[in-house]
This record gives C-alpha cells, sequence and structure tokens, in this order.
C-alpha cells in the first residue's frame, strides 16, 4: 500500500510529461505529412543522377578492330 502513495503521483507527472511532448510535437508541425518521406525515398528521379563518367583508355594497348 505504501507504495501507491509513490507510484501514483510518479505516473500523473508521466502522463503530463507524455502529453507535454505531444502537444509540442503538434504544435511545431513535425505530424503534418507522415507518407511524403516514405514515398519521396521510393520515388526515381534521374535529373539528380550524374551521367557516367568513361574510363580513359590506355594508349599503350592497342584498339581490337
Amino acid at each position: 500500500m505504501e507504495s501507491l502513495y509513490l507510484l501514483i503521483p510518479v505516473s500523473v507527472v508521466l502522463v503530463f510529461l507524455i502529453g507535454a511532448v505531444f502537444w509540442w510535437t503538434l504544435r511545431s508541425g513535425q505530424m503534418e505529412d507522415l507518407e511524403g518521406p516514405a514515398y519521396r525515398l521510393l520515388m526515381d528521379d534521374d535529373r539528380t543522377a550524374e551521367p557516367p563518367v568513361e574510363k580513359p583508355t590506355n594508349p599503350e594497348v592497342p584498339k581490337q578492330e
């Protein structure tokens, strides 16, 4: 029974702390777009890729024709 005198106030403080953190995340806009980053990860955007670099040929080795 004595442990309840400690556990109940601690749980009430934790509930208010978790509620405050949740409220802060809502107000700061962290939960505005939950699906956008996942879709951007999967998009195939070739415009940002660099063109492949051709390797220089070795002048000592003759080309085969």
